[in-house]
C-alpha cells in the first residue's frame, strides 16, 4: 500500500468554473479517508484527479514517493469502484473478476488464485458462474469490489459505491467494506454525499463545499468541534439546531431570541467581544432538553409540531415563530403531543457559538 499526497491541488475548467479550489492533505498508508459533501462540492472531481481521469490544473499529486500528475491512470497502480458497478453483462462473475488481470498479461495460475481468494473473501465463490443480470444489487457491488481487490493496487478509490442500494443493503455493505479494510490494511479513499456513511466508515473525513475544504478531522472531532456552521449542520442526523439572537447578561448569560423569548446559557463561556451582538448558537438535538422546574419559567417554549417515535428514541419537531428545531429524547423521558408547548433548556457544555456572517465557530474565553 502507499500514502497519497495532495499539495495545493486545483481544478479549473475551460469555462472558468473552479471544481476544486485548493486541496492539500495526505492519506496515510492503510488509512480509510472519506470525502463528503453535497452534490457539486467537488468530491468526485477530486477523486477523479487522483485516479487520473481528470487533468490537474495546478498543484502536485503523489502516490507513494512518486509524483503522478502526468502519469496515465493504468500506470498509477490504483483500482476504482464506481457507483454503477461497471460490470460486463456478457461475462460471468469469474470473468469479470479476472478481466483486468488478463489485460495485464498475468499468468493463468495467478489469475485463478487471486480470483478464488477474492471470491472467498467476499462470499462470491458460489456465484462465479453467474452473470450480473441475475445478481442482486449487493452481489453486483461485491463483484465490483472483488474486481478491484484482485488487482492488489496500492490505493483503492471508491466513488459513491453504495448509492444505488436500498437502506438495508447500504448498512450491510458499509460493514462489509469496514471489515475488508481492516483485513487488507489497504489505503482507501471513499467518496459519498451520505454523512452517515462518512461518519461510520471514515477514520478521517474531508468535508467539502463549493470546491473548498471546510475541515479535515476524525468523525467524532468533526461532530463535537465543527470548524464552521456548514460542517455543524451537514454532519449529524438530524442536523444541529441553530438559534440566532443576542447575548445578554442578567444574572447569567442569556440568548435573547426577540419577542420576549430568552434562553438561559448559565455557565457558558462567552466568546470575547460578543456581548450584545447577534450570534448563532448551535446545539445538537440530543442537547436540546425539556426544561427543569427552575428553567421552565423562562419564555422559550416552542410548540410541538410532530412527534416521531423511531423505537429506542423519539424526535420532536418544534416551532418557535419562524424557528424550526429538533429535539431527540428517549420514549420514557416525557410524553407530549402535537400542539403542546414544551419549555426547553440547552445543555450548556455542548453549546457552540458561530459568527452569523462568516459561519466560523467562535472560541469561548476561558
Amino acid at each position: 500500500m502507499a500514502t497519497v499526497g495532495l499539495d495545493h491541488l486545483r481544478k479549473v475548467y475551460p469555462n472558468g468554473h473552479v471544481g476544486v479550489a485548493d486541496a492539500s492533505f495526505e492519506v496515510a498508508d492503510g488509512e480509510l479517508l472519506v470525502l463528503v459533501g453535497p452534490s457539486g462540492c467537488g468530491k468526485s472531481t477530486l477523486l477523479r484527479m487522483i485516479a487520473g481521469l481528470e487533468s490537474i490544473s495546478s498543484g502536485s499529486l503523489t502516490i507513494g514517493a512518486r509524483k503522478v500528475n502526468e502519469v496515465s491512470p493504468k500506470d498509477r497502480d490504483i483500482a476504482m469502484v464506481f457507483q454503477n458497478y461497471a460490470l460486463y453483462p456478457h461475462m460471468t462473475v469469474a470473468e469479470n473478476l479476472a478481466f483486468g488481470l488478463k489485460l495485464r498479461g498475468e499468468p493463468k495460475e495467478r489469475i485463478a488464485a487471486r480470483v478464488n481468494e477474492a471470491a472467498t473473501m467476499l462470499e462470491l465463490d458460489k456465484l462465479l458462474d453467474r452473470r450480473p443480470a441475475v445478481l442482486s444489487g449487493g452481489q453486483r457491488q461485491r463483484v465490483a469490489l472483488g474486481r478491484a481487490l484482485v488487482r492488489q493496487p496500492q490505493v483503492f478509490l471508491l466513488d459513491e459505491p453504495l448509492s444505488n442500494l436500498d437502506a438495508k443493503l447500504r448498512m450491510s455493505m458499509r460493514v462489509e467494506i469496514s471489515r475488508l479494510h481492516r483485513r487488507l490494511g489497504a489505503t482507501m479513499i471513499y467518496v459519498t454525499h451520505d454523512q452517515i456513511e462518512a461518519m461510520t466508515l471514515g477514520q478521517r473525513i474531508v468535508v467539502l463545499k463549493d470546491g473548498e475544504i471546510q475541515q479535515i478531522d476524525t468523525p467524532m472531532n468533526l461532530y463535537a468541534k465543527p470548524a464552521n456552521l456548514f460542517v455543524a449542520t451537514f454532519l449529524g442526523s438530524p442536523g444541529m439546531n441553530v438559534l440566532r439572537g443576542r447575548l445578554r447578561r442578567d444574572d447569567g448569560l442569556l440568548l435573547d431570541l426577540g419577542g420576549g423569548a430568552l434562553v438561559p446559557l448559565t455557565g457558558a463561556a462567552l466568546p470575547e467581544g460578543w456581548l450584545d451582538r447577534e450570534v448563532d448558537v448551535g446545539v445538537r438535538p440530543e442537547h436540546l432538553l425539556p426544561a427543569d422546574a427552575a428553567a421552565a419559567a423562562m419564555a422559550f417554549a416552542p410548540e410541538v409540531e410532530v412527534v416521531e417515535p423511531v423505537g429506542n428514541e423519539v424526535f420532536l419537531y418544534l416551532r418557535h415563530g419562524p424557528l424550526s428545531l429538533v429535539s431527540r429524547s428517549s420514549p420514557q423521558h416525557h410524553v407530549v403531543s402535537p400542539g403542546d408547548r414544551l419549555p426547553l433548556q440547552l445543555s450548556v457544555p455542548h453549546v457552540h457559538f458561530f459568527d452569523p456572517e462568516s459561519g466560523r465557530r467562535l472560541l469561548a474565553t476561558a
